[in-house]
Parts: structure tokens; C-alpha cells; sequence
């Protein structure tokens, strides 16, 4: 125990003690960061590959949904191809031709009797009240009717209003 106390005393053994006692606590603060840091680095790493892993997964993806839009494109344009040419092949038939030239000159009949005083107007209101019948007869219990009576509701009965009144006799 004596020799402990002299130990001690010794003004080199206790600057050796005061040296080295900040020295073991630097030291053992640089182990501590060291472990730390391959720790991190490790999981650092592991992070690193999943993330790549997951780039890989989502590039595939990707790289698939591309292919099959780029598929898709292509045979939505193949099939554009196709009907363009088969409207220009049935627009180049003669009835089809004929069909249309026929629209445009109805339309412009139509337009005529419209715009031309007298018996045009009255023509063009008969037409449309026609047409309006027609279409008034394709449903329901009409179209039902003239399937059992061919003839039935053809035509309106006519009105006589009164300037068309046989009674008068102006003439």
C-alpha cells in the first residue's frame, strides 16, 4: 500500500496518469464513432440495394407499360391505315358517289322551295308534316297498327279552314 502512496506522489506518474487518461477516453471516443460509422455505412449499403432493387422493379414496369403502349400505337395505327383506305375504296363506288350527290341535291331543293314564293312553301310544309307523321308512325301503337292495316294513317284528313270553305260562294 506504501508503495501505492509513493506511486502517486510521484509528480511523473500522475502528469503519466493526466496524459493518458484523455488519451484512453479520445481513443475510446474514435473506437465508439468508428463502430458507429460502419454501422451506418452497413446500412447505408443495404438501403443503397434496396433502392436499387426497387429502381430495377420499377424501370421492368415501365419498360413493359412502354412496350405494350408501343404495341397498342402501332396497331391503332395499322387499323387507321385500314379504314382510311376502305372509306377512300367505298367513297370511290359509284353508288356510294351517287348516294352522296344525291343528299347534295336534295339540300339544295330543299333550299330552293324554301326561298321561292308560292306553291314552294306550302310544298315544303306537306314534306315536313310528312316526314313528322313518318316519324311519329315508326313507334308504338301506330306502327303496330299499320303492320295489322297496311292502309291505316297514311295520310291526315284534310282541314278546311276557312278561306278554303266550299260554302262560300265568291266565285
Amino acid at each position: 500500500m506504501e508503495f501505492l502512496k509513493n506511486l502517486f506522489s510521484n509528480p511523473f506518474f500522475l502528469g503519466l496518469i493526466v496524459g493518458l487518461l484523455p488519451t484512453a477516453l479520445a481513443w475510446k471516443s474514435t473506437f465508439a464513432c468508428k463502430l458507429l460509422w460502419k454501422k451506418e455505412k452497413q446500412q447505408l449499403g443495404t438501403e443503397i440495394r434496396d433502392l436499387q432493387a426497387h429502381l430495377n422493379t420499377q424501370l421492368k414496369i415501365n419498360a413493359l407499360g412502354n412496350d405494350t403502349i408501343q404495341k397498342d400505337l402501332e396497331k391503332l395505327r395499322s387499323e387507321n391505315e385500314t379504314l382510311r383506305i376502305n372509306l377512300a375504296a367505298v367513297q370511290q363506288k359509284p353508288e356510294k358517289a351517287a348516294m352522296r350527290q344525291w343528299h347534295i341535291n336534295e339540300a339544295a331543293v330543299r333550299t330552293m322551295r324554301e326561298q321561292a314564293p308560292g306553291f314552294a312553301a306550302a310544298w315544303e310544309r306537306a314534306v315536313r308534316e310528312a316526314e313528322a307523321e313518318a316519324d311519329s308512325g315508326d313507334k308504338g301503337l301506330t306502327k303496330f297498327l299499320r303492320k295489322v292495316i297496311p292502309g291505316l294513317g297514311q295520310s291526315k284528313p284534310k282541314q278546311i279552314t276557312d278561306s278554303q270553305n266550299p260554302n262560300d260562294s265568291d266565285s
